[in-house]
C-alpha cells in the first residue's frame, strides 16, 4: 500500500471510530445536556404530563437514543402519533397528535364536564384547554358521539357551529347558535354533506330557518321558526 493509500485508509478509520464513538463521548458532555423541551400539537393533555412522560433524568443528553423516548410518549393515552427532533444544542423538540377529542359530556353526579372520543370512551384531556371548541353531549351514547364524531370528520365547519347535542329514540339533535339540524342515528356521511350543503346555500341566500331536518330518505325538510315545535 502506498503512503497516500495508508493515509486515506487511517482517514476512513478514524472517520468511523468517531461516527461510532463521538455520541458516547459526547453524552458526557455538560454542554449537550437536554435544558429545554418545547411541545408541538398539544391541545388538551397537560403539558407536565407529557413531558413528565419522558422521565428525563438531570444527565440526559442530546445523544440519548430518541426510540425509548418516542415509545414512551406513544404509550401516554390520549396521544395518536409522537415524534421527537433533536435541536441543538440542548433542545428536544416534541411534535405530538392527539387522539380526537369528539364532545364533553356532563360527569357522574353532576361532576365536572369529561372530554370523549367518537366511541364515547373519556380521554385524558383537561376540559378547560379545549372545552370552547366541543359541543356539549347530553351522554356519551354511543349513536350521539359517533355522530359528531362524523360530522367532524365529514363536515369540519359544521362542526365547529354545534354548541349542543342530545339523542331521542332515533333522532339525534344538533344544536346551533338558534337553530338546530335533525339526523337519524345511523345517518351517513353523504347526509351531513348534504345537510351543510343546504345550510350554506340558505346562508348565502339570505334565508332564515329554524331547523333542518335530514331524516326522511333523499330530502332536506327545511323548517321556519313558526313551524317549529307545531
Amino acid at each position: 500500500m502506498t503512503a497516500r493509500g495508508r493515509r486515506v485508509a487511517v482517514g476512513l478509520v478514524a472517520a468511523l471510530a468517531a461516527w461510532v464513538l463521538g455520541p458516547r463521548l459526547l453524552r458526557h458532555v455538560g454542554f449537550f445536556r437536554v435544558r429545554q423541551v418545547e411541545l408541538v400539537g398539544v391541545r388538551y393533555l397537560a403539558p407536565d404530563a407529557v413531558i413528565g412522560a419522558l422521565h428525563l433524568g438531570p444527565s440526559a443528553s442530546m445523544f440519548d437514543d430518541l426510540d425509548p423516548l418516542t415509545e414512551r410518549l406513544q404509550g401516554l393515552p390520549g396521544i395518536a402519533e409522537a415524534r421527537i427532533v433533536r435541536r441543538f444544542p440542548g433542545a428536544l423538540k416534541l411534535m405530538v397528535r392527539e387522539e380526537e377529542a369528539v364532545a364533553l359530556v356532563p360527569g357522574v353526579a353532576g361532576g365536572p364536564l369529561t372530554v370523549v372520543d367518537g366511541a364515547g370512551r373519556p380521554m385524558p384531556f383537561d376540559p378547560s384547554r379545549g372545552a370552547p371548541d366541543l359541543p356539549v353531549a347530553s351522554s356519551a351514547d354511543t349513536d350521539l358521539v359517533s355522530v359528531l364524531a362524523l360530522v367532524q370528520s365529514v363536515g369540519p365547519s359544521l362542526f365547529e357551529s354545534i354548541s349542543t347535542a342530545r339523542a331521542d329514540r332515533n333522532t339525534v339533535t344538533l344544536q346551533l347558535s338558534g337553530r338546530r339540524l335533525l339526523v337519524r342515528r345511523d345517518v351517513g356521511p353523504e347526509v351531513i354533506r348534504v345537510l351543510e350543503s343546504v345550510a350554506h346555500d340558505l346562508a348565502v341566500r339570505g334565508r332564515p330557518y329554524a331547523e333542518l331536518d335530514a331524516r326522511f330518505a333523499g330530502q332536506v325538510v327545511v323548517r321556519r321558526a313558526s313551524r317549529v315545535g307545531t
